[in-house]
């Protein structure tokens, strides 16, 4: 099947294509050893808004930053360095470029003269989770491939359902940025295509990161058009906040299912989606749609019931690799290291990289997280900060080619690690990874463990169960004072685990930012946040002294 021939974005270095000076902010975040070589470019998600207020009328502000590491565990303040390095390039890719990391945590004390990066609300996590009640979705827009006077295809989104108007100034400059940013990440795999007749469809995800740390999550679908002769693909893209992967997949499916009718058929069905309520988990929604030949379909779209699993498919990894192995990758991601995933296809790469992040949990991967990387962005992989990266195999040279420490590159399609650290089996404590092993070998033989569902219950049980093991106290060493206000005592929460190995891995883990960034909100109220993980303390407690009692 004829695919893209893999050309390279164009730079602008002349602003004869509207280039505008890239303001890089380049942080190194402590926690575990980092990098020793220069700083490289990093790219943080949608510019703030006060951005266009800095530079003038809509410019973006020409001085880039670095950030320098904050005193506290895992976080960062910002002071004025040195120039990074990086070239001026067209205006899309200033946007790209600045939209992929998600900027570091200040800490409480900071620097003088330091300002900060963030907007929003200071210490406000931001893991895929759904509200009942919210939107389905902000925006569906297609992107289609527009052929350029050399020959070469460049994406445009050529629909868009709504059409928001009546916008303030700076609702109106965050739409037209988040819409410069999709179409590149709907064909991540280059400009230059051919016309085919055959395509199988294909489903993956984007995640769109915003400098206060909020996402954005775009489901796509990209498929050939009905029709007769030579076709270029073109993708239906969903762009929500909600992370409900098979949800949104069932929906791709009736879209394209009636883009093969016709595309005025898409649009009743997209606007009764709009109207309805996001359900509840386990809860269903009903959509009315009218189809011509067909007459009204009823289409019921369901939530699982156990919510914090429904934007995953751990089945996905484990076709792809060995439990061994996925120990290993776990082990380098709780440590915030450098995360590279290889794969032919868009979907194996998003699927895999969201069932990595989706092992942290109750943690949330808190750096530069991108599911598929486009081409003209693959200098990321050098960046001298934790990343958690999806690249095409036919990028592998170029990828080994980077500069890089403390760095993972997984193979998805062969099952194997390319480069390690080589410390991955020492990192967790052994009596635990020999238990989830264990846990994840018993599911591979498991003949009864079928369903999507069964599966992500199977596999997150067991790394719920590692955190519960190891920090799993972490409320009873929360001081709180008359306010109200929690202050989190490591030291003593450190002390109080009997494990010699478990203690070990602990006192490194403790320096991350996803534990700063848990124990932050754990300390703003004495009301869990994550409902789930907290039942799985309870229970282990409640089985402990169960033990001890009998």
């Amino acid at each position: 099947m004829p695919g893209p021939l893999g050309a390279r974005c164009s730079r602008d270095p002349t602003g004869a294509l509207g280039g505008l000076p890239v303001p890089i902010r380049c942080q190194v975040l402590p926690g575990s050893p980092r990098s020793s070589s220069p700083l490289r470019p990093v790219p943080s998600l949608l510019p703030r808004e006060s951005e266009s207020a800095e530079g003038g009328s809509g410019a973006l502000p020409a001085g880039p930053r670095c950030a320098a590491p904050g005193p506290h565990r895992g976080r960062t303040g910002t002071a004025p360095g040195p120039l990074c390095a990086a070239a001026t390039m067209a205006s899309i890719g200033n946007f790209f470029r600045r939209s992929l990391r998600r900027s570091g945590r200040r800490g409480k004390e900071e620097a003088p003269g330091a300002e900060s990066p963030l907007q929003g609300k200071a210490g406000e996590r931001s893991p895929l989770l759904c509200s009942a009640g919210q939107f389905f979705f902000e925006y569906l827009v297609v992107v289609s491939l527009k052929q350029l006077s050399d020959g070469r295809y460049e994406p445009k989104i050529t629909y868009q359902f709504p059409k928001r108007e009546n916008l303030l100034k700076g609702q109106k400059e965050e739409e037209e940025r988040l819409l410069q940013a999709i179409p590149l990440f709907c064909f991540p795999d280059g400009n230059n295509w051919a016309p085919v007749t055959k395509f199988t469809s294909e489903t993956f995800s984007f995640v769109l990161t915003n400098v206060d740390g909020s996402r954005k999550i775009g489901y796509c679908r990209r498929l050939l058009p009905s029709g007769r002769g030579v076709r270029l693909p073109e993708v239906f893209c969903i762009i929500s906040c909600l992370g409900c992967f098979g949800l949104f997949s069932k929906i791709l499916d009736e879209v394209e299912k009636r883009r093969q009718i016709s595309m005025a058929v898409i649009y009743p069905f997209m606007q009764g989606l709009r109207e309805s309520p996001f359900p509840a988990p386990g809860k269903t929604v009903t959509i009315k749609s009218f189809i011509p030949e067909s007459g009204t379909e009823l289409i019921e779209l369901t939530r699982p019931v156990d919510a914090h699993l429904e934007h995953v498919e751990f089945q996905a990894l484990l076709q792809q690799l060995s439990p061994q192995l996925i120990l290993h990758i776990f082990a380098s991601a709780v440590l915030e290291r450098r995360l590279i995933f290889l794969a032919q296809e868009l979907s194996v790469l998003s699927q895999c990289i969201h069932a990595v992040a989706a092992l942290l949990y109750p943690f949330t991967w808190a750096h530069t997280y991108i599911p598929v990387v486009p081409e003209c962005l693959l200098d990321t992989v050098c960046c001298p900060t934790p990343f958690m990266v999806g690249i095409q195999m036919r990028h592998l040279e170029r990828v080994l080619d980077q500069p890089m420490e403390e760095a993972l590159i997984i193979d998805l399609c062969e099952g194997k690690i390319l480069r390690a650290v080589g410390d991955e089996e020492e990192i967790l404590p052994i009596k635990l990874q020999s238990e989830m092993l264990t846990s994840l070998n018993r599911h591979n033989n498991n003949n009864n463990v079928h369903t999507p569902e069964q599966v992500n219950a199977f596999v997150s049980e067991a790394f719920v169960h590692f955190f519960v093991r190891t920090v799993g106290h972490y409320a009873s060493h929360i001081k709180w004072s008359r306010s109200g206000s929690g202050a989190f005592q490591e030291r003593a929460f450190c002390k109080a685990i009997t494990s010699r190995a478990s203690r070990r891995f602990v006192k490194k883990f403790v320096k991350t930012n996803m534990f700063s960034l848990f124990i932050e909100e754990a300390e703003k109220s004495r009301i869990p946040q994550e409902a789930y993980f907290q039942r799985k303390i309870t229970e282990y407690q409640e089985q402990k002294k169960h033990r001890r009692d009998s």
